[in-house]
């Protein structure tokens, strides 16, 4: 009788760790906070989202620099390519049809999602369905992301399981030398 109470504990207690899964959700004036590892120096970066007119931006804020990245609604639905834009050149930026900005395409989340796997850039990243143990975690909460692999070089990404936003959450070993982590988002 004390082994079964035992394991219905264990297993509620289980349940309830696996339930801390958290998925980030991108509202008008939702602040998401990062540490930008930038060509080995080390930075904080606050993106505050802005959605209107089915259009998305982000107010960057990083180091003193100001800025607005603008994505494009089709580049939301449709983009392929990935800005890596640090907010500099401009007091907005409008970037370009196929650009999106800290998150994937729509369609190509969905493609992820499908195929396991996705083109941007010009490389596939595949799905990596092995457990993830470098995961993103924010207040005790893990983020419930999938773990994707470049197949050209050891690019390292995870994206939040987010159809409507889905979110860059971690890049590592990206051979631009530009990677990041999520630490804390304020909805």
């Amino acid at each position: 009788m004390k082994n079964i109470i035992l394991v219905i504990l264990f297993c509620t207690v289980y349940k309830t760790g696996i339930a801390q899964n958290y998925i980030p959700t991108l509202k008008n004036n939702t602040e998401l906070h990062y540490v930008c590892k930038l060509h080995g120096q080390t930075r904080t970066l606050q993106l505050t989202a802005e959605t209107a007119d089915n259009a998305l931006a982000f107010k960057l804020e990083t180091r003193g620099v100001k800025s607005k990245i603008v994505m494009l609604p089709e580049a939301v639905k449709n983009g392929n390519t990935l800005s890596f834009n640090q907010g500099e050149y401009a007091p907005v930026l409008n970037l370009k049809p196929t650009e999106t900005f800290f998150m994937i395409s729509q369609s190509a989340y969905q493609d992820l999602v499908k195929n396991n796997s996705f083109v941007y850039n010009n490389t596939t990243y595949v799905l990596d369905k092995n457990e993830d143990k470098n995961g993103v975690s924010i207040d005790g909460k893990w983020i419930d992301a999938l773990h994707v692999t470049a197949q050209i070089d050891e690019t390292e990404m995870w994206i939040v399981k987010n159809p409507e936003y889905p979110l860059i959450c971690k890049v590592t070993k990206n051979p631009l030398g530009i990677n990041f982590t999520l630490v804390k988002v304020t909805e």
